[in-house]
């Protein structure tokens, strides 16, 4: 039986979900905070004659804000594949002395180093990490910057010998290395454990260490303090970025005995239709086809983004008054009483797309009485408890930091022995969880606090 094809019109009824121009925009304004609304309603009132804006600022101070926001943005923007537009980041940065990038960069200038080297050096300054390591290809740089890799080497010995030392290393041994080749008089064994034995010590076996050295655990002992005294991030106490101001996007506070949810807008202006725009639409007859079509389309911009707005103050507020109901002994009692919560909950209790709570919680904050908190610090996880309750995951954590801290120093707990010690209290933990939260909490093992419990 042979088979036939051809072309054809078909009628097929089908329901589908279309993205209206008034839909992107409602999703697009939920998503932002208090501060990015109110440029974004600056900029549809800049755009939009028939929207006038009731500003708790005048217009030229409303100029002066925004104007400052463009040369502040309220987010740092992430570096492309790990590198920086030189040329570009040396401008903005002129005359920033209170950054690492800007004091660094002062002290390159009073170096006597050739263009090529300092433009390298100022490339390299700028793709420095928080804690002030380079961790940037070499390969790459060489062919990116188009230099001899003994060039590049001599660059990064030039910005080793910049303060604060221990700047521009390319590893942990080798900033503590910078700094400990500072000290007078220098100690080879200290250089010779952060070369070879960094592991050792953190796992305590120093007389592994003294046995490969032939030195005594004494001296061992002597090196290891030395090494303490170096700075293992030396950039960390410089900022490389400039202050953000949080604005509170909800209040969540207690009135006469009763929990109230309220969205800040102190700072938010009042968006309405121009009175002219909406007399000269009643007298339409009067207008010509093109003036009207024109007409029409900025009164309804203006009534879909009030629109917007109400819905976007509705959603947050149902979204706050849930993480209210779930989390009411965190606003009573304080962070470590915080339970697991789950986007996913929030959203079956409204109605509503878990993307939709995801959005109405991004980038915003929440004052409460125990201060200004992300919305999503509100969705824990967390672990059960034998009962069949949930507990959050910084509840177990302050758990572990207690027991760590009221432990013999001498006789500090083992993993097992503080997962035991949990599972006593009803809290369903296994000793790689403890391990995991341990660390976090930074602190070290059993046996490396217990070794230097003996050293102090």
């Amino acid at each position: 039986m042979a088979i036939e094809m051809g072309y054809g019109l078909v009628q097929d009824q089908r329901m589908k979900m279309a993205m209206t121009p008034e839909l992107q925009q409602s999703i697009q304004m939920l998503q932002f905070s208090n501060a990015e609304l109110i440029t974004f309603l600056y900029e549809q009132y800049r755009e939009n004659p028939a929207i006038e804006l009731e500003l708790p600022i005048e217009i030229d101070q409303l100029e002066a804000f925004f104007s400052y926001l463009n040369q502040r943005p309220l987010y740092q923007q992430p570096r492309v594949s790990g590198y920086v537009d030189t040329d570009r980041e040396i401008e903005l940065a002129s005359g920033s002395e209170d950054t690492l990038a800007g004091m660094l960069e002062k002290q390159i200038y009073e170096l006597n180093l050739s263009k090529k080297q300092a433009r390298v050096c100022y490339f390299l300054i700028h793709n420095l990490d928080d804690k002030g390591y380079l961790d940037v290809d070499a390969i790459t740089i060489c062919k990116r910057l188009q230099i001899e890799p003994e060039t590049l080497e001599d660059c990064i010995n030039s910005l080793q010998k910049l303060e604060p030392v221990g700047i521009g290393a390319r590893s942990l041994a080798e900033c503590l290395e910078l700094q400990l080749l500072q000290f007078e008089p220098v100690n080879p064994l200290s250089i010779q454990i952060v070369k070879g034995y960094l592991p050792e010590i953190a796992d305590g076996r120093w007389s592994k260490v003294a046995k490969d050295c032939g030195v005594t655990e004494e001296e061992v002992h002597h090196a290891v303090e030395e090494i303490r005294r170096c700075n293992p991030k030396p950039g960390s106490s410089y900022s490389n970025r400039r202050t953000q101001y949080i604005f509170p996007d909800v209040f969540i506070e207690e009135i006469d005995g009763e929990w109230k949810v309220y969205v800040n807008e102190s700072e938010m202006p009042y968006l309405r239709i121009n009175p002219q725009y909406q007399q000269w639409l009643s007298q339409s007859h009067a207008l010509n086809h093109k003036d009207l079509s024109h007409l029409k389309a900025w009164v309804q911009s203006g009534m879909m983004l009030m629109k917007g707005i109400a819905q976007r103050k509705e959603t947050i507020v149902r979204v706050a008054e849930v993480i209210l109901n779930k989390q009411k002994a965190f606003f009573r009692q304080g962070p470590q009483y915080l339970i697991p919560l789950t986007l996913k909950e929030v959203a079956f209790e409204l109605g509503l797309h878990e993307s939709t709570v995801s959005r109405a919680t991004q980038h915003k904050y929440v004052h409460t009485p125990n201060g200004i908190y992300s919305f999503r610090t509100f969705f824990p996880g967390g672990l059960s408890l034998a009962n069949g309750e949930a507990l959050a995951t910084e509840h177990i954590k302050i758990k572990i930091k207690q027991i760590i801290e009221r432990e013999d120093k001498k006789k500090p707990h083992s993993d097992q022995k503080i997962a035991v010690q949990l599972q006593q209290e009803s809290i369903q933990i296994s000793r790689r969880t403890v391990a995991k939260y341990r660390e976090e909490l930074g602190f070290s093992s059993s046996t490396v606090r217990k070794r230097l419990s003996k050293s102090t």
